[in-house]
């Protein structure tokens, strides 16, 4: 009768223990990679292991001009990673070491935020349209034959997404003809709430640059508190498409006023903080990513072909930073 007894609790425990794994939310532990000027090998792709990545996002870039219906891309004055020809290689690299993969395009505006991207006529915006779908198409292919495990169609087209939602619903349909696997689109953190095609999509993608307090060094429990708020925001929306929110970008320089409007600090050796950038991450982490419908993220940013960062490193990398512990503890788990 106690063997019975034992065998019968051994098994419940086994199948208590499987349901569980199979039913645990495994959320994208992801970083976003900088595309090198040269070719990288599978030492460079080692040091994520600091962090704990599951995930790397590849990030391809094209250029506009602001008032120009043009998207330049695959030239040859461009780094070799930010070509077609170094991303199929980074994907190859990245897998070879055991990460999964989103690749995301990204256009650059020069001299100016691709956001405020805008034209003028209906005829710039058809040119731009039929250049843009060029580009994508481009690297929906590249995600198809590699085999990526998600892909983002598009990064902060403030205006564009808002006067050209029609474009946009079309380009998904042709996008899905050639790559069969998970989409986003990465919507900046003041634009998501507009995004109409979202139910089009796997995930909604956010630039999770959301300013949480405007002190130089904010407390844990203010950061915290505007994390909660911003949370019942990006809950109704999800809620509203039935989609999980995806932080295609999210992370902290490390200089005082980081967790503010990040794009007016001063970002230089004289104003260094690096025990804000590790706490910034860690409200992160203790506050939104433990939501049900949080699919997880992809911090801003890591550099392959050099190991860059550093205590006098006031930018975005946590490469070689306090941070690196948090992100490490986070991701782990």
């Amino acid at each position: 009768m106690l063997k019975r007894l034992t065998l019968f609790i051994l098994v419940l425990l086994v199948l208590f223990f499987l349901f569980n794994s199979k039913n645990k939310k495994r959320q994208i532990n992801g970083v976003n990679l900088v595309s090198p000027s040269e070719k990288v090998d599978s030492l460079d792709f080692s040091k994520l292991q600091r962090i704990n990545t599951g995930w790397v996002g590849v990030v391809p870039y094209g250029f506009s001009r602001q008032g120009e219906p043009k998207v330049s891309f695959d030239h040859s004055r461009q780094w070799w990673g930010e070509r077609s020809e170094g991303t199929r290689e980074l994907i190859k690299l990245a897998q070879c070491n055991g990460y999964k993969v989103m690749l995301k395009p990204h256009i650059w505006m020069i001299g100016g935020w691709i956001g405020d991207f805008d034209l003028l006529s209906e005829e710039d915006w058809i040119k731009w349209e039929i250049d843009y779908e060029k580009y994508i198409l481009n690297y929906a292919r590249v995600a198809a034959e590699a085999g990526v495990d998600m892909l983002c169609i598009g990064t902060e087209y403030k205006i564009a997404t808002f006067k050209r939602p029609q474009y946009w619903y079309s380009l998904i349909s042709k996008i899905k003809e050639v790559y069969y696997g998970p989409l986003t689109y990465a919507a900046n953190w003041d634009n998501y709430e507009n995004i109409v095609f979202w139910d089009h999509l796997d995930y909604i993608g956010v630039d999770a640059y959301f300013p949480l307090a405007q002190d130089e060094h904010p407390t844990i429990e203010s950061m915290e508190n505007a994390w909660m708020e911003k949370t019942a925001d990006l809950k109704r929306v999800s809620d509203k498409f039935s989609k999980p929110i995806l932080f295609t970008e999210y992370g902290y320089q490390s200089v005082n006023g980081a967790a503010g409007e990040h794009w007016t600090v001063q970002k230089d050796s004289k104003n260094l903080n690096m025990s804000l950038q590790s706490e910034a991450y860690r409200c992160l982490y203790n506050t939104i990513w433990k939501e049900g419908w949080m699919a997880g993220g992809f911090l801003w940013k890591w550099h392959l072909h050099d190991d860059r960062g550093g205590l006098q490193n006031p930018d975005w990398t946590p490469q070689n930073k306090p941070v690196e512990s948090v992100i490490y503890e986070n991701y782990g788990n």
